[in-house]
């Protein structure tokens, strides 16, 4: 029995893997393969239920699920094959087995190991991947907050998650630490869901948020903004009973006497986000230590030929239509770097 080879496999079913997989289509690959981990496409988007996406893209204002169901729908319509609930497990560069161009040239294909609980264990060989796996968001460990280790310190996107798809409110009495647009948006949602959010602290002179999530989530809402302040220590055995705030200086340093106590009963983290580069570097591709994802070219190559990296899984993106945009190049790389071997 003959091997199946696809054109193109795609790790991450969110904006940037469904617009590589549009774009690919229209530009002439056939056999296209999305893996998603989740339960159904569409990626973080499906979480982010308020509205902003699409001004660029779509010149419409339109809400994240609204902004994946449009793609979604072009999958369907394009009959692009995807496969959910799917966990990537590698990329191996399958240097033992080559296909052959439309020229008669070889073309070194990709070996992607996944692995669902309808298919099993896959090994799928590819043309080009795509690695459209998103970011992750730092957590306690990654900025390392003093203090216990109670229930109630979790990450703006984990409570967007349980709140918006979920169903549950992590809290009620809120501290935010670090002004991302997740930690901005989170504390007008969950202040519209009930709960009071106290404040918001940032450790930088100035927020890292987008000016109109400020306005729109903060101010509109009454909720303080207070710069260059840290959460320096976390109270609290089982539940998180409170936190200590103070003011830090230029180098980073707590400014003595400016120590305050808050009692809260759930501390957000917004403290940033760095490309889920697992996928990448099982593929042996070279990182950026700035970017912390792959080194690509302008065509959003990696180091390793037909191995693309696009959306958050290249780098920290402000805007989704962004991530579209750039996707949709690797779509049209893909398929002319197909057909020039």
């Amino acid at each position: 029995m003959k091997e199946e080879i696809y054109d193109m496999i795609i790790i991450g079913g969110g904006p940037a893997g469904l617009a590589a997989a549009v774009s690919a289509k229209q530009n002439g690959l056939e056999k296209i393969l999305i893996l998603e981990r989740d339960i159904r496409l569409g990626g973080v988007l499906l979480q982010c239920i308020h509205n902003g996406f699409g001004l660029h893209y779509f010149k419409k204002e339109l809400t994240g699920p609204e902004y994946a169901y449009r793609f979604v729908q072009q999958i369907n319509e394009l009959k692009i094959e995807s496969k959910v609930n799917t966990m990537v497990l590698s990329v191996d560069e399958g240097l033992d087995m080559q296909g052959t161009s439309g020229e008669g040239e070889e073309i070194p294909l990709h070996t992607v190991c996944a692995i669902n609980n309808k298919d099993g264990l896959m090994y799928l060989t590819t043309k080009t991947v795509v690695i459209a796996t998103g970011c992750r968001e730092r957590t306690r460990g990654a900025i390392n907050i003093p203090g216990t280790r109670p229930a109630g310190v979790i990450t703006a996107g984990a409570a967007q998650r349980f709140v918006n798809i979920d169903g549950y409110i992590p809290g009620k009495k809120i501290v935010i630490l670090g002004s991302g647009d997740i930690g901005l948006i989170m504390a007008r949602r969950m202040t519209l869901e009930g709960s009071k959010v106290l404040m918001c602290c940032e450790v930088m002179p100035k927020s890292s948020g987008l000016a109109r999530n400020i306005t729109q989530c903060l101010d509109n809402f009454g909720i303080p903004l207070l710069l260059q302040t840290n959460v320096i220590e976390i109270h609290g055995k089982d539940r998180i009973k409170g936190v200590t705030i103070a003011k830090i200086d230029d180098k980073m340093q707590v400014v003595p006497g400016t120590e305050q106590y808050v009692e809260c009963d759930t501390l957000l983290l917004s403290v940033g986000l760095i490309p889920e580069n697992e996928v990448s570097k099982t593929a042996g591709v070279q990182m950026n230590p700035k970017t912390r994802g792959p080194v690509v070219d302008d065509k959003m190559m990696t180091t390793i030929p037909g191995i693309y990296a696009c959306g958050n899984a290249a780098w920290v993106h402000d805007l989704a239509d962004n991530v579209t945009k750039e996707a949709l190049l690797v779509g049209k790389s893909a398929s002319e770097y197909i057909k020039a071997n």
